[in-house]
């Protein structure tokens, strides 16, 4: 699987296909997919390639709603600058958050902090310590999408290591 993907990506980062390219393509992807395998991870079984590669639709779709997220959060914090009527009222919020592995959570922080108007000050354990640049800005972080969709992403992950 590793080599299929290396040897894809080599194709289209070339353009082209020629023999030559071809042939030190296939050269390339064995000799990385043996370094990786041998050096990098060795516990990465063909079983755990394919398991990762199903589940790169549902990565796709944490991304784009990371996107979306972060387009949103653009014109919240845009109107807060450019409407005078509002009065910006900074908040310090807490929560906790249903997530078990610690990736999960750190990206449950980064997704907080890459989105504007709110910065992850801390994450201790299952606690999370959030600046909102805005009082109102705090609904979005309790029980958000980012949230659910990591929950789903982590049972999948869980359901897998259960014997």
């Amino acid at each position: 699987m590793t080599i299929l993907l290396i040897f894809i990506l080599w194709v289209i980062f070339n353009g082209r296909l020629t023999t030559e390219i071809t042939i030190f393509g296939l050269l390339i992807s064995f000799a990385l997919a043996y370094f990786v395998r041998r050096f990098v991870s060795p516990e990465l079984t063909p079983k755990k390639q394919w398991e990762a590669a199903r589940k790169i639709p549902s990565f796709l779709r944490y991304v784009w709603l990371l996107v979306v997220e972060i387009v949103l959060a653009n014109l919240a914090v845009l109107k807060l600058i450019l409407v005078d009527k509002y009065v910006i009222e900074p908040k310090l919020a807490t929560f906790h958050t249903q997530l078990k592995t610690r990736a999960a959570r750190v990206i449950l922080a980064d997704c907080i902090t890459l989105t504007p108007g709110t910065i992850t000050v801390s994450l201790e354990e299952d606690e999370y310590l959030i600046h909102c640049l805005d009082a109102s800005f705090e609904d979005g972080v309790h029980n958000s999408e980012f949230e659910k969709r990591l929950l789903r992403l982590e049972g999948s992950v869980q359901e897998e290591v259960a014997p």
